[in-house]
C-alpha cells in the first residue's frame, strides 16, 4: 500500500507540473490578450505598455518567464497579482474558497446520500412502479438546467420573492451569522446544486448494482443463507459503489473551482463567481489563477480517489 501511494504521489507531482506548463502557455505564450496592455488601463501609450512589459519580465524569453513562473508557484504558491482588484490572486481565491467549500461539500453530502439511496431502492425493486417513478424523476432532474432550477426555486420557495416563502433567498448566505443560520441560508443552493448530481449517481449506482447482484458470488452468498439486507449492503453495494466514489471525487474537485451558475444565481461570493467577474472585467491574472487552482483541485482529488480505491478494492494496487 505504501509503495502504491508513493507512486501515485510522484505521478501527481508530474501531472501538476504539466498542468502548470499548459496554463502558462495558454495565458502567456499563445496569441491571446497582451497582459501588459490589460494592466496599462484604457487607451495606454506604447511607451507605457513597454515599461510594464519590462517591469513584469514579459520581454524576457519564454523559457525564462516559465522558470520564474514555476519558481513563484512552487516555492511561494504565488498565482500572480490582480491589477483590477489590486490584490494577490491567491488572497482573492482563499478569501472566496470557504464559501465555495461550504456550498460544494454540503451539496455533495445531499447528492451522495440521496443518489445512493435512490439507486439502491430502484435496483432492489427493479421493474416495479417505484423503479419507474424514481428513474423517471432522475431523468427529469438530469435534464433541468441548474440556472433554470435555481431561478424557479427562488420564485417558488425564497422568503423574499417566493410564492411559499419557506427558505432563504439570494444573498442570504452573505448576511448569515452562525453555523446553523448559514446552513439554513445555504439549504436552497445545496438542493439546487445537488439535484442533477443525485440523479446521475442514482442511475449509475442502479446499473452497477444490478450487474453486481447477478454475479456468482452474490448467488453463493444467498445460498449460504445470508439475509437479503446483508447480501445487498455487505456484498452488492460495496462492489457497485466504487465507480460512484470515483465520480464523487472528480465532481468535488471540479466544483472546487467554483459552481459558477449556482453561485451567480444565489449571489454567493465563491471562487466560481470570482472567475466569472474576472472574465467580465478582462482580469487575466485572476482568470489564470482560478483556472490553475481548478486544475490543482481536480488533480489532488483524483489522487485521493485512487488512494481510497486501493482501500476499497485491493486489486487496484496491482
Amino acid at each position: 500500500m505504501g509503495a502504491y501511494i508513493v507512486r501515485r504521489l510522484l505521478w501527481t507531482v508530474v501531472l501538476l507540473l504539466v498542468i502548470s506548463a499548459v496554463t502558462f502557455f495558454i495565458f502567456y505564450v499563445l496569441p491571446t490578450a497582451d497582459p501588459a496592455a490589460l494592466r496599462a488601463g484604457r487607451d495606454p501609450s506604447q511607451d507605457l505598455i513597454e515599461q510594464i512589459r519590462q517591469q513584469l519580465g514579459l520581454d524576457d524569453p519564454w523559457y525564462v518567464q516559465f522558470k520564474d513562473y514555476i519558481s513563484n508557484l512552487v516555492f511561494h504558491f504565488d498565482f500572480g497579482n490582480s491589477f483590477v482588484n489590486n490584490a494577490p490572486v491567491k488572497e482573492l481565491i482563499f478569501d472566496r474558497l470557504p464559501n465555495t467549500m461550504f456550498l460544494v461539500f454540503g451539496a455533495a453530502i445531499i447528492w451522495f446520500v440521496v443518489g445512493v439511496g435512490i439507486g439502491i431502492v430502484s435496483a432492489v425493486a427493479r421493474g416495479s412502479i417505484w423503479d419507474r417513478l424514481l428513474m423517471g424523476g432522475a431523468l427529469v432532474a438530469i435534464s433541468a438546467p441548474v440556472y433554470w432550477l435555481g431561478l424557479v426555486s427562488l420564485y417558488l420557495f425564497s422568503d423574499d420573492i417566493g410564492q411559499f416563502k419557506i427558505f432563504k433567498g439570494a444573498g442570504a448566505y452573505q448576511n448569515a451569522s452562525g453555523f446553523l443560520e448559514k446552513c439554513w441560508a445555504m439549504f436552497l443552493p445545496w438542493c439546487v446544486l445537488a439535484t442533477a448530481f443525485a440523479a446521475i449517481y442514482a442511475r449509475l449506482l442502479r446499473s452497477n448494482l444490478l450487474e453486481t447482484l447477478s454475479e456468482d458470488y452474490i448467488r453463493t452468498a444467498r445460498a449460504k443463507g445470508l439475509s437479503e439486507r446483508r447480501v445487498i449492503f455487505r456484498h452488492g453495494v460495496r462492489s457497485a459503489i466504487t465507480p460512484v466514489i470515483t465520480v464523487l471525487g472528480l465532481d468535488i474537485g471540479i466544483l472546487m473551482g467554483g459552481a459558477i451558475l449556482t453561485e451567480t444565481v444565489f449571489s454567493i461570493d465563491g471562487v466560481g463567481r470570482l472567475a466569472y467577474d474576472a472574465i467580465q472585467r478582462n482580469d487575466l491574472s485572476t482568470v489564470q489563477g482560478t483556472t490553475l487552482f481548478l486544475a490543482l483541485a481536480v488533480a489532488l482529488m483524483s489522487l485521493l480517489v485512487d488512494i481510497v480505491y486501493a482501500f476499497l478494492d485491493p486489486r487496484v494496487r496491482y
